[in-house]
């Protein structure tokens, strides 16, 4: 960055790097895609760079931190005096020593790396935030409520992008991995098809594949390849569909409350494992597990707790010996909860003595999981692929459903706004991300051909 930038960007008020963040549509790209310019709203003593990426076969944070460290850093910096931050923390793994090399120099005054262990579910925002800071999010409330703003590797460079050049998000990078020819990971514009990622890696490898959109723990069963990438895609896992991480996806969940009510046990080891309640809070997977099952146990606090639950997956693929999901029966609670208006409030209780013994060593939970025959390296691709489609989904976060602003037949150049956040609405704009002409346009997405 020449001196020029550095004098200007310095003279940004807080508001206009809002201002900026906002109009280019950039959201949480390591979640569920809250809005970011709202999250630099708050006021904070600490903002936290997610970094872990501690999803067994996602490989993305890790390479662009030691491709873009200068960029990372400013868009700490940025995202610091937005928030009134005194302090910015990139936490990341010891193991990704290449972007640890390439950060280090950069760091100055008010900005540190803290090294994370190799464990499992280290990128739960409240995880890092104990880990990093050794302070504990109390149940149902937000970092902001201890001090913190958390954003992940990817959004904060896009906050750099935004305010250096005002340019909006166009494109995401994500890792292919599993049963394909070529592993890799790739910058691709948003709304390219999942069947045009997965020809990049040179198609599945075994005969009937199951897809995942996200990691092995956290992500999602893909019915379709012809869904689009988002600005919250993270990747693509390619296995069998015999394989385990895919049987228990296809289960219903009629099947999965059957399973639980005829072989629990009640050994509570999804409990003693649970990061949540390691740390204090009163999510008690066991006893949610009985609870659904046998009405007579049930309590409303205890249904309650179910909306504490980060949806992790110890619970169910480490902890549980006899394949109960718990995790599931909780999104099923949560579910029913959220409809009712309901929220949880209690106590932060004392953290286990153990916890930090508890939490799951990513090499034992890739054996445990099956996939040390699917797990490779995928290293970043040095070019973005041309795309001559694009599907743009018009929610692709938090909050309402973007507006088209454009019209069918109307050529559009990449980085152009095709969609507005309703007035008053929490949302983020959409952005053409190739040069083209708009064709169909839905309630749920608009399509942009090239040419």
């Amino acid at each position: 960055m020449n001196r020029a930038l550095n004098v200007e960007t310095a003279l940004l008020d807080p508001q206009t790097i809002r201002d900026r963040v906002r109009d280019a549509g950039i959201v949480g790209a390591g979640g569920a895609g809250f809005p970011t310019h709202v999250k630099l709203q708050a006021q904070v003593d600490t903002f936290l760079v997610n970094a872990a990426e501690c999803e067994p076969m996602l490989k993305v944070d890790q390479q662009l931190m030691a491709q873009q460290a200068a960029r990372l850093v400013r868009g700490v910096r940025y995202a610091m005096q937005a928030t009134g931050a005194s302090e910015g923390i990139i936490a990341l793994k010891e193991k990704y020593r290449q972007a640890i090399d390439a950060l280090t120099p950069l760091l100055s005054a008010g900005i540190r790396l803290h090294i994370l262990p190799d464990v499992y579910p280290a990128g739960d925002e409240v995880l890092t935030i104990w880990l990093a800071t050794g302070r504990r999010v109390p149940p149902a409330a937000l970092p902001v409520s201890v001090g913190v703003v958390v954003n992940n590797v990817q959004t904060v460079l896009n906050v750099a992008r935004a305010v250096e050049q005002e340019y909006p998000v166009t494109r995401r990078t994500l890792t292919v991995n599993g049963a394909v020819a070529r592993p890799l990971t790739v910058t691709v514009p948003i709304g390219m098809s999942l069947r045009d990622v997965l020809a990049l890696a040179g198609g599945a490898t075994v005969d009937d594949p199951g897809f995942i959109n996200g990691g092995p723990m956290m992500g999602a069963l893909l019915p379709s390849l012809d869904a689009p990438v988002t600005k919250t895609t993270g990747g693509l896992l390619v296995l069998p569909k015999s394989h385990p991480l895919i049987q228990r996806r296809l289960q219903d969940e009629r099947t999965v409350l059957s399973v639980a009510r005829t072989v629990c046990e009640q050994c509570r080891l999804c409990t003693d494992l649970c990061p949540r309640h390691l740390i204090g809070h009163e999510l008690s997977p066991h006893l949610l597990v009985r609870a659904v099952n046998f009405q007579q146990a049930a309590t409303p606090q205890l249904l309650l707790s179910a909306l504490t639950c980060s949806e992790c997956n110890v619970c169910e693929s480490v902890a549980c010996p006899v394949g109960i999901s718990p995790m599931r029966i909780n999104r099923m609670l949560k579910r029913e909860l959220r409809a009712q208006n309901q929220r949880y409030e209690g106590p932060l209780r004392p953290a286990d003595e153990l916890a930090k013994y508890r939490l799951v060593p990513v090499k034992r939970l890739i054996a445990k999981l099956g996939l040390s025959e699917w797990y490779h390296d995928a290293p970043l691709a040095p070019e973005e692929p041309p795309v001559e489609r694009v599907t743009l989904l018009l929610r692709q976060h938090i909050g309402a459903s973007a507006l088209p602003c454009v019209q069918a037949g109307e050529r559009v150049v990449r980085g152009q706004r095709v969609a507005s956040i309703p007035d008053g609405a929490l949302g983020a704009p959409v952005h053409a991300s190739i040069d083209g002409t708009v064709g169909e346009i839905t309630d749920q997405s608009i399509t942009v051909v090239r040419g």
